[in-house]
């Protein structure tokens, strides 16, 4: 049973996607800021302005996920997701330190270092499983972005429900959560996710996709569930512990799947003992037409990838290294659509906890929850919906972007007019369309640019941000806030009204409006990319029931 655990074994690569699973349902940490942003404002007497130059300095820990970029090609997964956690530790630990008040408040620059350091950390473990998963799973990009960035989603409605129901939503708690359960999972993860050669017949293929419904279903339900426990209220301690308990076991049930075809390898392991079983039970890997449908495939790839080498400026589709996707326009649209969408998304959380409160809530949890738990449905969503259109039809995947900034738009237009209720749709408009925005941009970029050199050039792209999160939420909304707010007593400030951030959120609703022109754009210049993949995927299906027959 061990052997059939190893990650070369089906059970054993689907136990690695299991952890990456579970890494990316922890590495939301980016998007909790406002969880404890209030308790830093009043302990370090801040202004609005100084506190979101604070969650510029978190988000400016993305821009160093070029490290992480360039260290994925040259060093292995496991060592990428030790370096992530250490960094989470020491970054998230310093902060609860002072937020616990076990020491004194550092300066605001040391506070900045820390609070880059957590940013950054997150960056390592996410270039860690997205270039992993991805390259395991090539023929299923979309199922896999959905999926994982969809857990990156509920990770903060995760940490924040669990927190609330087992610890009151104590702020130092939180933080102290945030330091030491990452570093736990992903020692989980480096025992058993490693980069192994993808998928090569029809069959593993439609298993990849049944397994993938398999664990988006069990992600919905996950979903869900904590979207019912905020929208019931208040709960006793028994409810609140029995809530963890669930929860915990729904994380844990898709190890299902790699127990299952664990099992089913030593059936067969022990029916190889008994030829006259083994002539009943099983069957073949390969028959020999599918093994010279595999040799004719690996054989037509050797031609590509020699003619790719013999070409000098690849085309978009093909591999691109960082400098040759420089010098793409396309590069270019994808890059600065996408500043539009996750720059303004990002705004939204990490300044919700003022938001909130700047319209007469108490509790903004249920806010930052919203935002999470539909944050991932937009994720999942468009991760396997924009992979059946492109089987489909050929539908270019940035259409999916484009439709996702418009509706954007109109969710900013709802919360600047402040009507009763507008922050509650706002937040799931918001959720929704950031979620879409970063599921359909990683496999995009892969489509795009090639896998060969993907770990930088996703990097490159996340540089948006902290680029989105200095402009939009460190000037715009800080400098904005601030001209509206009336000074405390304790040397901060604060703002109480639907004025607050009107004009941020009409600005940014402009900002979505340009987004969607540039994916549009994107969408008629790349339609060609996405009909060759049309025709690949029809004309190997095609050739998979001829041989059928």
């Amino acid at each position: 049973m061990a052997f059939a655990l190893s990650p070369t074994t089906p059970a054993g690569k689907w136990l690695g996607f299991v952890t990456a699973v579970w890494v990316q349902a922890i590495s939301g940490n980016n998007y909790t800021f406002s969880n404890y942003s209030d308790a830093l404002k009043t302990l370090m007497s801040l202004t609005q302005l100084q506190l979101n130059n604070l969650s510029v300095a978190k988000d400016v820990g993305k821009a160093f996920g070029l490290l992480a970029g360039l260290a994925s090609d040259r060093v292995p997964t496991p060592v990428l997701l030790i370096i992530g956690s250490i960094e989470g530790l020491v970054g998230y630990g310093a902060q609860w330190l002072v937020v616990s008040q076990k020491i004194k408040p550092l300066s605001y620059w040391q506070m900045c270092i820390f609070l880059c350091l957590g940013g950054n950390s997150s960056t390592w473990m996410n270039t860690a499983i997205l270039v992993t998963c991805i390259r395991n799973f090539r023929k299923n990009r979309g199922p896999v972005s959905g999926i994982l960035k969809g857990y990156v989603g509920l990770s903060t409605a995760i940490f924040t429900d669990l927190c609330g129901a087992l610890f009151s939503d104590d702020p130092s708690t939180f933080l102290f959560l945030l330091a030491v359960v990452p570093m736990a999972v992903c020692f989980t993860a480096v025992l058993f996710l490693r980069e192994i050669p993808p998928s090569s017949t029809d069959g593993e293929e439609r298993d990849e996709s049944r397994y993938f419904g398999v664990i988006n279903s069990v992600a919905v339900v996950v979903a869900v569930y904590l979207l019912v426990y905020d929208v019931t209220g208040t709960h006793s301690t028994v409810v609140s512990t029995a809530f963890a308990v669930i929860l915990l076991i729904l994380l844990a049930s898709p190890l299902a799947i790699p127990i299952y075809l664990a099992i089913q390898n030593f059936i067969r392991s022990e029916s190889k003992s008994n030829p006259d079983v083994e002539r009943i039970v099983t069957e073949p890997l390969l028959t020999e037409p599918e093994t010279e449908k595999k040799a004719e495939e690996e054989e037509e790839e050797a031609v590509v990838v020699a003619a790719a080498q013999e070409r000098r400026i690849p085309v978009i589709g093909e591999d691109h290294t960082i400098f040759e996707a420089f010098r793409t326009i396309d590069f270019w649209i994808l890059f600065v659509s996408f500043l539009c969408g996750v720059g303004t998304g990002l705004t939204v959380m990490n300044n919700m906890g003022q938001m909130g409160l700047a319209l007469g809530y108490v509790d903004v949890s249920i806010f930052v929850s919203l935002l999470s738990i539909f944050g991932f449905f937009g994720r999942i969503i468009s991760g396997t919906v924009s992979e059946y259109f492109i089987k489909k039809a050929g539908t270019p995947r940035p259409l999916w972007n484009a439709a996702s900034q418009i509706l954007m738009a109109v969710g900013y237009i709802l919360m600047a007019l402040a009507v009763p209720g507008s922050l509650y749709i706002g937040s799931i408009i918001v959720g929704i369309c950031y979620g879409v925005r970063l599921a359909v941009t990683v496999p995009t970029a892969s489509e795009l640019f090639g896998l060969k050199y993907y770990g930088l050039i996703y990097n490159i792209l996340i540089l948006n941000l902290p680029l989105g999160s200095f402009l939009f939420s460190g000037l715009l909304a800080g400098f904005l806030y601030d001209a509206q707010a009336t000074t405390t007593a304790g040397g901060g400030n604060t703002c109480i009204g639907a004025h607050c951030y009107r004009l941020v959120f009409v600005i940014m609703s402009i900002a979505c409006i340009i987004g969607f022109g540039l994916d549009v754009l994107l969408s008629i210049r790349t339609k060609t990319v996405y009909t060759k993949i049309y025709a690949s995927k029809k004309s190997r299906k095609s050739s998979a029931v001829s041989n059928g027959h």
